[in-house]
Protein backbone atom coordinates (compact mmCIF):
# COMPACT_ATOMS: atom_id res chain seq x y z
CA UNK A 1 0.00 0.00 0.00
CA UNK A 2 1.61 3.57 -0.81
CA UNK A 3 1.95 6.31 1.34
CA UNK A 4 -0.78 8.49 -0.48
CA UNK A 5 -3.27 5.07 0.08
CA UNK A 6 -2.03 4.92 3.95
CA UNK A 7 -2.60 8.67 4.38
CA UNK A 8 -6.30 8.54 3.11
CA UNK A 9 -6.87 5.32 5.16
CA UNK A 10 -5.66 7.18 8.36
CA UNK A 11 -7.99 10.42 7.83
CA UNK A 12 -11.05 8.24 7.05
CA UNK A 13 -10.50 6.35 10.04
CA UNK A 14 -9.95 9.27 12.19
CA UNK A 15 -13.10 10.47 10.73
CA UNK A 16 -14.89 7.78 11.28
CA UNK A 17 -13.61 8.28 14.92
CA UNK A 18 -14.83 11.25 15.49
CA UNK A 19 -18.29 10.87 14.45
CA UNK A 20 -19.46 8.86 17.92
CA UNK A 21 -18.56 11.99 19.21
CA UNK A 22 -20.47 14.35 16.84
CA UNK A 23 -22.72 11.85 17.28
CA UNK A 24 -23.67 12.18 20.90
CA UNK A 25 -22.77 15.69 21.29
CA UNK A 26 -26.22 17.38 20.24
CA UNK A 27 -24.37 20.23 18.23
CA UNK A 28 -27.30 22.20 16.69
CA UNK A 29 -24.77 22.92 13.41
CA UNK A 30 -24.43 19.72 12.14
CA UNK A 31 -26.91 17.17 10.01
CA UNK A 32 -28.47 14.97 10.95
CA UNK A 33 -28.64 13.21 13.90
CA UNK A 34 -27.65 15.95 16.66
CA UNK A 35 -27.83 12.87 19.33
CA UNK A 36 -29.97 10.50 18.48
CA UNK A 37 -27.72 7.34 18.44
CA UNK A 38 -30.32 5.71 15.69
CA UNK A 39 -29.43 7.97 13.41
CA UNK A 40 -25.55 7.26 13.28
CA UNK A 41 -25.72 5.47 9.77
CA UNK A 42 -26.94 8.96 8.80
CA UNK A 43 -24.31 10.60 9.96
CA UNK A 44 -21.57 7.90 9.03
CA UNK A 45 -23.17 7.97 5.36
CA UNK A 46 -23.44 11.95 5.09
CA UNK A 47 -19.37 12.07 6.66
CA UNK A 48 -17.84 9.72 4.63
CA UNK A 49 -19.24 10.68 1.26
CA UNK A 50 -18.23 14.58 2.30
CA UNK A 51 -14.82 13.37 2.58
CA UNK A 52 -14.00 10.43 -0.05
CA UNK A 53 -16.42 11.84 -3.08
CA UNK A 54 -14.88 15.27 -5.41
CA UNK A 55 -17.11 18.08 -4.34
CA UNK A 56 -17.84 18.96 -7.77
CA UNK A 57 -18.23 15.01 -9.09
CA UNK A 58 -21.84 14.96 -11.78
CA UNK A 59 -24.33 12.28 -11.56
CA UNK A 60 -24.68 10.60 -14.96
CA UNK A 61 -26.54 12.54 -17.80
CA UNK A 62 -28.32 11.65 -20.40
CA UNK A 63 -29.00 11.40 -23.88
CA UNK A 64 -32.81 12.40 -25.42
CA UNK A 65 -33.42 8.94 -26.46
CA UNK A 66 -33.63 7.89 -22.83
CA UNK A 67 -35.85 9.96 -21.85
CA UNK A 68 -38.62 8.16 -20.10
CA UNK A 69 -42.29 8.33 -19.11
CA UNK A 70 -42.21 10.25 -15.24
CA UNK A 71 -45.07 9.53 -12.61
CA UNK A 72 -46.04 11.59 -10.13
CA UNK A 73 -45.95 10.68 -6.44
CA UNK A 74 -46.94 12.54 -3.27
CA UNK A 75 -48.45 15.74 -3.29
CA UNK A 76 -49.37 15.91 -6.89
CA UNK A 77 -51.69 19.48 -6.41
CA UNK A 78 -50.75 21.32 -3.17
CA UNK A 79 -54.14 23.62 -3.55
CA UNK A 80 -56.46 20.82 -3.55
CA UNK A 81 -57.17 19.77 0.38
CA UNK A 82 -57.86 16.37 -0.80
CA UNK A 83 -54.36 15.65 -1.64
CA UNK A 84 -51.97 14.58 0.40
CA UNK A 85 -49.51 17.22 1.85
CA UNK A 86 -52.18 19.97 1.80
CA UNK A 87 -51.12 23.24 3.92
CA UNK A 88 -54.23 24.88 4.98
CA UNK A 89 -51.99 27.96 5.16
CA UNK A 90 -50.25 27.63 1.50
CA UNK A 91 -52.64 25.40 -0.15
CA UNK A 92 -55.44 28.27 -1.07
CA UNK A 93 -52.99 30.56 -1.98
CA UNK A 94 -51.34 28.27 -4.27
CA UNK A 95 -54.90 27.45 -6.18
CA UNK A 96 -55.31 31.17 -6.48
CA UNK A 97 -51.79 31.36 -8.32
CA UNK A 98 -52.39 28.13 -10.21
CA UNK A 99 -55.49 30.22 -11.85
CA UNK A 100 -53.72 32.97 -12.60
CA UNK A 101 -50.89 30.64 -13.87
CA UNK A 102 -48.78 31.90 -11.34
CA UNK A 103 -48.26 35.36 -12.85
CA UNK A 104 -48.16 36.79 -9.15
CA UNK A 105 -45.97 33.87 -8.09
CA UNK A 106 -43.15 34.97 -6.51
CA UNK A 107 -39.91 33.21 -4.90
CA UNK A 108 -38.99 34.12 -1.22
CA UNK A 109 -34.62 34.27 -0.63
CA UNK A 110 -33.61 35.32 2.78
CA UNK A 111 -31.83 34.61 5.77
CA UNK A 112 -27.88 34.75 6.31
CA UNK A 113 -27.61 36.70 2.59
CA UNK A 114 -26.36 40.30 1.83
CA UNK A 115 -29.56 40.87 -0.34
CA UNK A 116 -32.78 39.45 0.73
CA UNK A 117 -35.26 39.67 -2.29
CA UNK A 118 -37.94 38.13 -3.88
CA UNK A 119 -37.62 36.91 -7.82
CA UNK A 120 -40.51 36.71 -10.45
CA UNK A 121 -40.32 33.80 -12.71
CA UNK A 122 -39.59 36.18 -15.39
CA UNK A 123 -36.11 37.38 -13.36
CA UNK A 124 -35.46 33.36 -12.89
CA UNK A 125 -35.33 32.95 -16.61
CA UNK A 126 -33.12 35.58 -17.14
CA UNK A 127 -30.10 34.14 -15.04
CA UNK A 128 -28.21 31.75 -16.33
CA UNK A 129 -29.63 28.67 -17.39
CA UNK A 130 -28.97 25.14 -17.66
CA UNK A 131 -30.78 21.87 -19.18
CA UNK A 132 -29.88 18.62 -18.10
CA UNK A 133 -31.25 15.36 -18.40
CA UNK A 134 -30.70 13.23 -15.38
CA UNK A 135 -32.12 9.88 -13.79
CA UNK A 136 -34.70 10.87 -10.51
CA UNK A 137 -33.54 7.98 -8.75
CA UNK A 138 -36.63 7.12 -6.46
CA UNK A 139 -36.40 5.11 -3.38
CA UNK A 140 -39.32 3.41 -4.03
CA UNK A 141 -39.16 2.71 -7.34
CA UNK A 142 -40.61 5.54 -9.24
CA UNK A 143 -37.55 6.26 -10.74
CA UNK A 144 -37.12 7.97 -14.41
CA UNK A 145 -34.79 9.46 -16.66
CA UNK A 146 -36.10 13.62 -17.76
CA UNK A 147 -34.78 16.38 -19.24
CA UNK A 148 -34.85 19.24 -16.80
CA UNK A 149 -34.56 23.40 -17.59
CA UNK A 150 -33.83 25.87 -14.77
CA UNK A 151 -31.81 28.68 -13.04
CA UNK A 152 -28.61 26.77 -11.18
CA UNK A 153 -29.25 27.52 -7.26
CA UNK A 154 -25.99 28.84 -7.10
CA UNK A 155 -26.65 31.83 -9.52
CA UNK A 156 -29.89 32.75 -7.27
CA UNK A 157 -27.37 32.57 -4.44
CA UNK A 158 -24.91 34.91 -5.64
CA UNK A 159 -27.53 37.11 -6.79
CA UNK A 160 -28.96 36.88 -3.03
CA UNK A 161 -25.55 37.76 -1.55
CA UNK A 162 -24.85 34.43 0.49
CA UNK A 163 -22.99 35.25 3.45
CA UNK A 164 -19.50 33.33 4.37
CA UNK A 165 -21.42 31.87 7.40
CA UNK A 166 -23.80 30.14 5.49
CA UNK A 167 -23.46 26.18 5.60
CA UNK A 168 -27.16 24.97 4.63
CA UNK A 169 -30.00 26.03 2.53
CA UNK A 170 -34.13 25.45 3.31
CA UNK A 171 -36.86 24.86 1.17
CA UNK A 172 -40.61 25.97 1.72
CA UNK A 173 -43.15 24.57 -0.72
CA UNK A 174 -46.64 25.29 -0.86
CA UNK A 175 -47.42 21.62 0.78
CA UNK A 176 -47.02 20.91 4.09
CA UNK A 177 -43.45 19.84 4.43
CA UNK A 178 -40.10 21.30 4.39
CA UNK A 179 -36.15 20.11 3.70
CA UNK A 180 -32.89 21.83 3.52
CA UNK A 181 -29.12 20.65 1.81
CA UNK A 182 -26.15 21.35 2.71
CA UNK A 183 -23.99 24.53 1.12
CA UNK A 184 -22.00 21.83 -0.73
CA UNK A 185 -25.00 20.54 -2.46
CA UNK A 186 -26.47 24.02 -3.51
CA UNK A 187 -23.43 25.46 -4.72
CA UNK A 188 -23.00 21.90 -7.13
CA UNK A 189 -23.38 22.49 -11.10
CA UNK A 190 -26.55 20.11 -11.46
CA UNK A 191 -28.62 21.73 -8.41
CA UNK A 192 -30.96 23.79 -10.30
CA UNK A 193 -34.27 25.26 -9.69
CA UNK A 194 -36.29 24.02 -12.65
CA UNK A 195 -39.04 25.52 -14.35
CA UNK A 196 -39.51 23.14 -17.86
CA UNK A 197 -39.01 19.54 -17.89
CA UNK A 198 -38.85 17.90 -21.14
CA UNK A 199 -38.94 20.86 -23.53
CA UNK A 200 -42.18 22.22 -22.19
CA UNK A 201 -43.11 24.41 -19.26
CA UNK A 202 -43.10 22.62 -15.62
CA UNK A 203 -46.48 20.64 -15.21
CA UNK A 204 -48.06 21.24 -11.95
CA UNK A 205 -48.16 17.58 -10.88
CA UNK A 206 -43.79 17.62 -11.05
CA UNK A 207 -44.03 21.00 -9.23
CA UNK A 208 -44.79 24.14 -10.85
CA UNK A 209 -44.09 26.76 -11.20
CA UNK A 210 -40.70 25.69 -9.86
CA UNK A 211 -39.12 22.63 -8.34
CA UNK A 212 -35.39 21.72 -6.84
CA UNK A 213 -33.23 19.19 -8.89
CA UNK A 214 -30.73 17.82 -6.37
CA UNK A 215 -29.10 15.41 -8.84
CA UNK A 216 -26.54 13.66 -6.49
CA UNK A 217 -28.97 12.25 -3.61
CA UNK A 218 -32.32 10.36 -4.07
CA UNK A 219 -35.24 11.94 -5.47
CA UNK A 220 -37.59 13.03 -2.54
CA UNK A 221 -34.91 15.67 -1.87
CA UNK A 222 -36.19 17.49 -5.14
CA UNK A 223 -38.56 18.98 -3.76
CA UNK A 224 -41.92 20.96 -5.91
CA UNK A 225 -43.95 24.04 -5.66
CA UNK A 226 -41.55 26.06 -4.21
CA UNK A 227 -42.39 29.62 -2.65
CA UNK A 228 -39.33 30.38 0.05
CA UNK A 229 -35.99 29.82 0.40
CA UNK A 230 -34.22 30.46 3.13
CA UNK A 231 -30.33 30.44 3.97
CA UNK A 232 -28.94 29.45 7.33
CA UNK A 233 -25.86 28.81 9.82
CA UNK A 234 -27.16 25.69 11.36
CA UNK A 235 -29.08 22.93 10.90
CA UNK A 236 -32.75 22.22 10.84
CA UNK A 237 -34.57 19.49 10.91
CA UNK A 238 -38.08 21.39 10.39
CA UNK A 239 -39.70 19.65 12.92
CA UNK A 240 -42.80 18.02 11.76
CA UNK A 241 -42.80 19.11 8.04
CA UNK A 242 -38.92 17.29 7.87
CA UNK A 243 -38.30 13.79 6.78
CA UNK A 244 -35.98 13.32 10.25
CA UNK A 245 -39.41 13.04 12.36
CA UNK A 246 -41.27 11.26 9.23
CA UNK A 247 -38.82 8.41 9.42
CA UNK A 248 -36.54 9.14 6.55
CA UNK A 249 -33.01 10.33 6.05
CA UNK A 250 -32.11 13.74 6.00
CA UNK A 251 -28.84 13.23 3.49
CA UNK A 252 -29.32 10.37 1.13
CA UNK A 253 -26.57 10.81 -1.56
CA UNK A 254 -25.64 8.52 -4.59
Amino acid sequence: MDEVSIGNRRTLLKGIASLGVASLTGCSSDPPTYGNVLRMGDWLTYQTQRLLLPRQSLAREYELSDISSTLAIGSIDPGNPDKSYFSPEFGPKYASLRKSEFADWRLRVEGAVLNPREFTLTELKRLPRRTQITKHTCEEGWSAISQWTGVPLAAVLRAAGTRPSARYVQFYPYDDVADGIDMIDALHPQTILAYGMNGADLPIAHGAPLRLRVERQLGYKSMKFLRRIVVTDEFDDHGSQGWLRNGWSWYVGI
